[in-house]
C-alpha cells in the first residue's frame, strides 16, 4: 500500500497483482482469494488418509437458497472433499427434520453439518441447530459455538466474519490497536465480528453500531476499519468514511438491477485506502471459510 494521506490504518504488505478503482483504493478482491484458499486446501486434503465431508440439510424448495447450496457442493469438491445434500420437501415435520440433522451428527463419516437457512416457517430452525455438534458446526452458528467464540474458546468460527478477516489479513491490514466500526448487530455477522476483531492475538478496539446509534456518520468516521452488515442498500455513504478507511461491505439487497452492497461504492472508493466489491467480495469469502473451517473440523474430530 502507498503511504499517501488515505492510508492511516496502515498496511503490512500488498498482495503482488493487487488491483486498484479508478478512485485509487486498493480493491479487496474476495473471488481471487477464496480461489486460492481452495487451491491450498485442495493440496492439504490430498495429504489426509480420508477426505472430509460436508453434508448440507436443505428444506423446502427456495430457490436462493438451493443456489446457495449448489455453490458450497462445488467448492467442497474442487477442494478435493465429499460433500452430501439431504433433502427434505416444504411439507417436512419438524420430528423428520430433527431426525436428519441427528443423523447426520452420528455418522462419522460426515464431517461438517450445514442446515441451510431460512428453513419453512412452520420449523423451528433454532430447535435444528441446536443438535448440530459443535465439532461439527461448520457454519459456527450454534449457541455453543457462538459461546466459545465468545470465551475464546472455539476453533470453528462463524464463516461470514471469518471470511471478513481473512481478506483484511490477506491484503495487509493492519489491525491490532486500530479503531473498528461493525455496523450491524446480527448473530450472522456483527456480534460475532465485532468479537472476533477484538479478540487477543487480532486486538481491534471495536465499537458495534446500529440503527439505533445515534450520529451514526460520526462514529463510523471514526473507523480505520469499517464493515457494514445491514442489508440496507448504499446506506454507507462518502460523509460515513474516514479518509484512509478500509472499508468492507457485507450487507446485500437483491434488486432488479442485481445485487447491492451496503456500501455506496463509487462514492466511497474515492475517499477509502481498501475496499470491497459487491458482488464479488464478501461472498465469495464466506464459502471459502465454510471449506475451511470443514478441514478443520476433520482435524479436530481425528485428534481425538
Amino acid at each position: 500500500m502507498t503511504s499517501d494521506a488515505r492510508t492511516p490504518a496502515g498496511a503490512s504488505h500488498t498482495p503482488a497483482g493487487a488491483s486498484r478503482t479508478p478512485g485509487g483504493a486498493l480493491l479487496l478482491d474476495g473471488v481471487s482469494l477464496r480461489n486460492r484458499i481452495i487451491a491450498d486446501l485442495r493440496r492439504e486434503v490430498e495429504a489426509l488418509p480420508r477426505v472430509p465431508c460436508l453434508a448440507t440439510v436443505l428444506i423446502g424448495d427456495d430457490r436462493p437458497s438451493q443456489v446457495y447450496v449448489r455453490n458450497k457442493h462445488r467448492y467442497a469438491q474442487l477442494a478435493g472433499m465429499a460433500s452430501r445434500n439431504e433433502t427434505l420437501p416444504a411439507s417436512a415435520s419438524q420430528q423428520e427434520a430433527e431426525a436428519l440433522v441427528t443423523s447426520l451428527a452420528h455418522d462419522a463419516n460426515v464431517s461438517g453439518i450445514l442446515v441451510q437457512q431460512p428453513v419453512p416457517s412452520h420449523l423451528d430452525g433454532e430447535a435444528l441447530l441446536a443438535l448440530i455438534p459443535p465439532h461439527k458446526d461448520v457454519d459456527g452458528l450454534t449457541t455453543a459455538s457462538m459461546g466459545a467464540l465468545m470465551r475464546g474458546a472455539g476453533t470453528l468460527v462463524p464463516c461470514t466474519p471469518l471470511g471478513v478477516l481473512r481478506l483484511l489479513q490477506h491484503y495487509g491490514a493492519a489491525i491490532a490497536g486500530k479503531r473498528a466500526v461493525v455496523v450491524g448487530r446480527s448473530s450472522l455477522v456483527g456480534l460475532p465480528l465485532a468479537v472476533l476483531l477484538s479478540r487477543k492475538g487480532i486486538d481491534a478496539t471495536v465499537t458495534l453500531a446500529h440503527s439505533r446509534t445515534e450520529d451514526l456518520a460520526d462514529v463510523c468516521r471514526d473507523a480505520d476499519i469499517l464493515v457494514s452488515a445491514t442489508g440496507q442498500a448504499r446506506s454507507i455513504r462518502r460523509e460515513h468514511v474516514k479518509p484512509g478507511a478500509w472499508v468492507i461491505d457485507v450487507g446485500i439487497t437483491t434488486s432488479d438491477s442485481g445485487v447491492i452492497g451496503d456500501v455506496a461504492f463509487d462514492e466511497v472508493q474515492s475517499v477509502a485506502a481498501a475496499i470491497t466489491p459487491m458482488p464479488g467480495g464478501t461472498g465469495p469469502m464466506t464459502v471459502a471459510c465454510l471449506i475451511e473451517n470443514t478441514l478443520t473440523a476433520w482435524r479436530q474430530q481425528h485428534a481425538r
